[in-house]
């Protein structure tokens, strides 16, 4: 009988998100700063972005996932390149690479032309902990004032939230 009531008691715990409850990036949030240097040593701030939609893409070269990802990515910026010429679009590149070289060689590989920054601290950047990783890919889609529209979406959603977004504004 104790055994069946200390069951319940945890099941309702889980069900109601209190036992194992995660603190998580939610939509309608603003995104937190990152502030790094990209892969020439620039220091850069995701505010200096503010006005754009920006997609903030997670990744290390590491990341089988990741790489296979890169191709879909440019394909995606070359869609909205007008909007990137517009100043209204940008990528945002946030290795979790702990190699220069390695990095650096992710990112020529694929010849993207987007911000790529890292602090080099692999999953100890401070940044994995304020956008609350768990794995790679991992992906923030942010508004012009900063503020969180979508997490973690891929391929052909990623693509549609990005349009939506473009097209409200038109509205």
């Amino acid at each position: 009988m104790i055994m069946k009531q200390l069951l319940l008691s945890i099941s309702i715990l889980c069900l109601s998100g209190n036992l194992f409850a995660q603190d998580s990036l939610t939509i309608g949030q603003n995104a937190p700063e990152i502030s790094l240097s990209d892969i020439d040593g620039t220091a850069f701030t995701l505010t200096s972005l503010k006005g754009k939609v920006v997609l903030i893409d997670f990744w290390a070269s590491w990341c089988a996932p990741c790489m296979k990802e890169q191709p879909e990515l440019k394909n995606l910026y070359e869609k909205f390149i007008d909007s990137v010429k517009a100043d209204k679009f940008e990528i945002v590149g946030v290795s979790l690479d702990k190699d220069r070289e390695n990095w650096k060689k992710g990112v020529k590989r694929f010849k993207t032309e987007w911000v790529h920054v890292s602090d080099l601290l692999f999953w100890k950047s401070p940044i994995a902990k304020d956008y609350k990783l768990e794995g790679l890919p991992y992906n923030v889609l942010i508004d012009e004032n900063g503020v969180i529209i979508a997490i973690n979406l891929h391929g052909n959603e990623l693509e549609n939230a990005i349009q939506n977004h473009f097209n409200k504004k038109e509205e």
